[in-house]
């Protein structure tokens, strides 16, 4: 510790400041770096992040403000190393930190003036403090961090390589591997499904196998990171994955050519013969395509309801051509004030239209959302509700209204920075204000702004996507809050043996026979099993526990099983769903459910 004060202290003495009292200060940001490693940090990216800022952030600081940051993130950097080099155990004291990390910020704000040179010699001088001296990486990664401090953009952020890959798998559905999803199951890892199409099928990899070894290595220790870390590879390799199945009295071995996986983001089936349902978790690379498909499997339904709820968002181009499928040729789908790097500097406002006849025909929509739902997925929403074409029900939506722009940097690093704001096509702006950390700004709700859709129904601006019916989600009842604290005060598994028993149950259903229900055997050996881990029977002995208990079992059954029949289970305590259903069984047309929801002109 004192190492460190001397260090920093001693460098900020070199600056021209009004006063150098380094004591007695208020608890600061960390700011410790990303402990992601190896990738390395320099100055390119460093360089090409400031230069980027400056040109296309929506709310750009002036060069000092930025340089001012560079050095705080370079300072704060620097001092969580040395904290840690100073601890015997690698782990800086959580009360010390602070302090110096303030102490830090205090000393910045006394600082004269920051230029390109102050920092630049505030960086030789730290790299010449001492044998504990941090590399050229650490240091770089904190300038980078300081210099996304001072955007005050909570979705700002630099991507190492690993990262950027890690980002593009969530968003495309894409990877490289032989096409299973793994979990581990009763202290195995185990193969819970099998995608159609890819290797893994077709060299006879079947769900319920145990995957035992890779490449002649046993997984006994592995994590299912480590298997899939290991499966996964270039196309065009190949992996051999052994497995143990039921009935074989060895491991099986599989000599698999790996391919590029895509995992889709659509799924669709019946809630029942009159009703179509199609979940988008994701806004993905071949959403589009896969969503045209899922409105022909659902083609007998009166009408649809398309589930957008925990829908993160994904890609711009791919929200545009999948409100093309649900519009007529020539409609606004969203428009964007902002600064466009691909156009060059200064402020740019741009709309989008419809290009083509929409495909999906004109039965009843219903359109559910949540808080959860964001950017391309709020994108889709808006543009439905204001063109009168769907009904929204739910919650308001999350307000990433945002124009994300992702900019390449040096060795495979990406930055991420808001260029500007997404509006829908009456105007209404999609972004929901929020402080650095993500928290909504407070709001007076009588201010917001009304909109009329072409039919005349009113609409509510303010950020994010109002529902035209505003319905609350489940909430758990006091003794099922009280029955899962429990649970992990006892360090019961709870999660993992619901996924077991649902597994397990699905295995002897589909090789044995068995019905496809959870016996109330099932139901009191997991009681036991809670009460041996010692959970009280109070709690277990309540008749809603039971019942909230036999719930959960029926819903990772049916996660194991078909689509229809989750949802059969899920309307049971999801309120908004089975509103939605209540409406598209009784409209006959868009305009019913309007009416019908109270949300006609």
């Amino acid at each position: 510790m004192i190492c460190t004060r001397s260090i920093l202290a001693a460098f900020l003495l070199s600056l021209p400041v009004l006063t150098a009292d380094l004591a007695g200060q208020e608890t600061g940001s960390t700011g410790q770096p990303d402990t992601e490693a190896p990738a390395t940090a320099n100055s390119q990216q460093f360089l090409r992040t400031f230069e980027v800022i400056k040109r296309f952030s929506w709310d750009a600081p002036a060069d000092s403000t930025l340089w001012r940051a560079a050095l705080g993130g370079l300072l704060k950097a620097a001092t969580w190393f040395e904290l840690r080099a100073d601890s015997t155990d690698s782990v800086p004291d959580p009360d010390a930190l602070p302090a110096v990390i303030s102490a830090v910020d205090d000393q910045l704000l006394r600082i004269a003036a920051v230029d390109d040179q102050r920092f630049l010699s505030a960086f030789d001088s730290i790299k010449r403090s001492g044998d504990h001296a941090p590399g050229d990486s650490i240091l770089w990664r904190g300038a980078l961090g300081g210099l996304i401090e001072a955007l005050n953009d909570p979705y700002a952020e630099v991507l190492t390589p690993r990262r950027v890959e890690a980002f593009r798998e969530s968003t495309t559905g894409n990877y490289a591997g032989i096409g299973v999803a793994i979990q581990a199951l009763n202290d195995r890892i185990t193969v819970t499904a099998v995608f159609r199409g890819f290797p893994a099928e077709r060299v006879g990899i079947q769900v319920g196998d145990v995957i035992v070894g890779v490449d002649g290595e046993s997984t006994e220790s592995w994590t299912t990171g480590d298997a899939s870390q290991r499966i996964r590879g270039t196309p065009g390799t190949m992996v051999t994955v052994s497995v143990e199945r039921t009935g074989f009295s060895a491991p099986i071995p599989h000599d698999i050519e790996r391919d590029n996986i895509h995992v889709s983001s659509v799924h669709a089936g019946y809630v029942d013969e009159e009703v179509g349902y199609i979940q988008l978790d994701r806004v993905a690379r071949g959403s589009t395509a896969e969503m045209d498909s899922a409105f022909a499997l659902v083609a007998d339904a009166r009408g649809v309801i398309l589930d957008l709820r925990r829908n993160p968002g994904g890609y711009l181009d791919e929200s545009l051509t999948l409100t093309d499928l649900f519009l007529d040729q020539g409609k606004r789908i969203v428009s964007t004030r902002g600064r466009n790097p691909r156009r060059g500097p200064g402020e740019h406002e741009d709309a989008v239209y419809t290009r083509n006849l929409a495909s999906v025909g004109d039965k009843p929509l219903v359109v559910l959302v949540d808080g959860f739902t964001a950017s391309a997925g709020e994108i889709l929403s808006g543009a439905l509700q204001d063109h009168d074409r769907a009904l929204v029900i739910g919650a308001r939506t999350f307000g990433k209204g945002v124009v994300q722009s992702v900019v390449p940097l040096p060795e495979g690093w990406q930055l991420q920075l808001t260029t500007g704001e997404w509006y829908t096509p009456l105007g209404r702006s999609l972004h929901r204000q929020r402080d650095a950390h993500g928290r909504p700004l407070p709001e007076d709700s009588t201010a917001f702004p009304v909109f009329t859709t072409e039919g005349g129904r009113a609409l509510r601006g303010g950020g994010g996507v109002f529902p035209d019916l505003e319905i609350e989600d489940d909430t758990l009842l006091v003794v099922e809050r009280q029955l899962l604290e429990e649970a992990r005060d006892a360090e019961f598994p709870f999660g993992l043996r619901l996924a077991e028993i649902g597994f397990d149950r699905s295995q002897a259903v589909s090789n044995d026979g068995a019905e496809a229900m959870i016996t109330q055997e099932i139901l009191e050996s997991l009681i036991v099993e809670m009460r041996d881990a010692g959970v009280p029977e109070t709690t277990l002995g309540d008749p809603a526990t039971r019942d909230y208990l036999l719930w959960r079992l029926e819903i990772a059954l049916s996660q194991r099983m078909d689509d229809e029949r989750l949802l059969r289970f899920r309307i049971l305590r999801d309120p908004v769903l089975a509103e939605a259903v209540r409406l598209v069984r009784e409209a006959d047309s868009q305009a019913d459910l309007f009416r019908l929801a109270g949300s006609g002109s």
